[in-house]
């Protein structure tokens, strides 16, 4: 490969999104739309990639954890003046790739083919174009003898340009030493005072430089995001996208089009996914599994054969043949064992539970151990917060829990235990025996008529 160095423009404020958040930053599919350009690139180079940053420099730099180098546009003056910032990371030979932060959709596949077009054709600047039927916006690609001759903006094209449907990208790979040339040339005399990075194509085919263009018929591959609308818009084509990938694989989605899963999500084959089901950032599930609607999970690792119903689930682990739901809540760092019950209502946090164990129905059990083959009551809850400090329950393996029982951390229950129903225990139950803590019961007669 031609040592290749790659430019993203990342410096924009997207005034039409009318956001505090810096437009690059928005997500789609669950991850910024910087860090989804970031990955089309990081296998096509060995060379860390330049990112032009401005508005929001500072968030757009913390929130990107890749390899990279930033460079700051203080005045945002056009994307000539943009690229033009990054001239000292521009080598002198090899090819620069220019892209933008707010095009999400552009995949490796579709970079690699604009790279290969560019060598193949001994090219100083290659643009890549697309077809639209309706090219309003975009600017014109005009050839003469079908060979390339400029750009012409929608607001500067005659009658005739304007019916030309071929329009360009805005994406380039340029010979290095031709783009150092050509943006030392260029200049801001136009209505909006800006440096055009499209102006130094003139420069170049004036210069005898050899310019192409490669057509692409991947257009939502280059679809850009200045508003909302787009923004959601982009949105459905990388659901569309994930989702038809996952039922390629094996797994079953009810009704496609509203079942949403972020791009990072791993799933394995014959898992049922029923409508209204959202998964989120990296979560993992494996094969079999039932997951039904109103479901919500993020960042979660789930194992084989798993139903899931109408619940939450975040940050945590499940194991294979559990159920959980309706109406659960699995809140972080919760490690559920297999052949597990959590039912209805029940909330489970910072918890670790056994294989075999039943938590039914509305119960909370927060900061404790459960072992195996323990049977919770209706209306357990591990009291584990005295206003200041969390305090740990630990209930050990054949225990059973009667209905509404609270248990009092830190507060250990040992195998076999019972707890009667209605119990407040604050103190350790040992090995094999019943705890009773409850008033004993009093009928007063006649007390109504008093």
């Amino acid at each position: 490969m031609v040592d290749l160095q790659v430019i993203i423009l990342a410096a924009g404020e997207g005034t039409r999104m009318k956001s505090d958040t810096a437009k690059v930053l928005h997500k789609v599919a669950g991850k910024e739309m910087i860090l989804h350009v970031l990955d089309a690139v990081k296998n096509i180079t060995n060379n860390k990639p330049c990112i032009v940053v401005g508005h929001n420099a500072d968030d757009v730099c913390n929130k990107i954890n890749d390899d990279v180098c930033f460079v700051k546009q203080e005045e945002q003056l056009g994307t000539g003046h943009a690229v033009l910032s990054a001239i000292d990371y521009i080598k002198d030979e090899g090819n620069v790739l220019i892209l933008y932060g707010d095009t999400p959709l552009i995949t490796e596949e579709t970079i690699n083919l604009l790279l290969k077009y560019h060598d193949d054709n001994k090219l100083d600047v290659t643009v890549a174009t697309m077809i639209l039927d309706n090219p309003f916006g975009y600017g014109r690609i005009i050839k003469e003898d079908n060979k390339f001759k400029k750009i012409v903006e929608q607001k500067d094209t005659t009658e005739e340009e304007n019916l030309i449907k071929e329009v360009n990208t805005g994406i380039y790979c340029f010979n290095a030493s031709a783009l150092k040339l050509s943006l030392s040339k260029l200049n801001n005399n136009n209505n909006q005072n800006e440096y055009y990075l499209t102006d130094t194509l003139e420069i170049l085919l004036n210069n005898n430089y050899k310019i192409g263009t490669m057509l692409s018929y991947c257009c939502n591959d280059f679809y850009g995001i200045n508003s909302r609308e787009q923004l959601a818009h982009a949105e459905k084509l990388m659901r569309n996208k994930i989702n038809k990938k996952l039922m390629d694989s094996g797994v079953t989605l009810i009704d496609p089009e509203h079942t949403y899963i972020d791009q990072e999500v791993q799933i394995g084959k014959d898992t049922i996914i029923y409508p209204n089901v959202i998964i989120e950032g990296k979560t993992v599930i494996g094969k079999g599994c039932v997951l039904r609607s109103n479901t919500r999970i993020s960042n979660c690792i789930i194992k084989d054969y798993v139903n899931i119903d109408n619940s939450v689930l975040l940050d945590s682990k499940i194991d294979e043949k559990t159920n959980i739901g309706p109406f659960a809540y699995i809140r972080p760092n919760s490690d559920i064992g297999k052949n597990t019950k959590i039912g209805d209502f029940v909330e489970v946090k910072n918890t670790k539970i056994g294989n075999n164990t039943k938590v039914a129905h509305l119960s909370y059990l927060g900061d404790s151990e459960l072992g195996e083959n323990i049977n919770i009551g209706c209306g357990t809850v591990t009291v584990n917060y005295d206003g200041k400090n969390k305090f740990k329950t630990i209930i050990k393996d054949n225990s059973f829990i009667g209905c509404n029982s609270n248990l009092v951390a830190p507060v250990t229950i040992e195998e076999n235990s019972y707890i009667a129903a209605g119990s407040t225990i604050t103190e350790n139950v040992e090995k094999n025996a019943l705890a009773i803590a409850r008033a004993r019961q009093i009928n007063k007669l006649n007390w109504h008529k008093k």
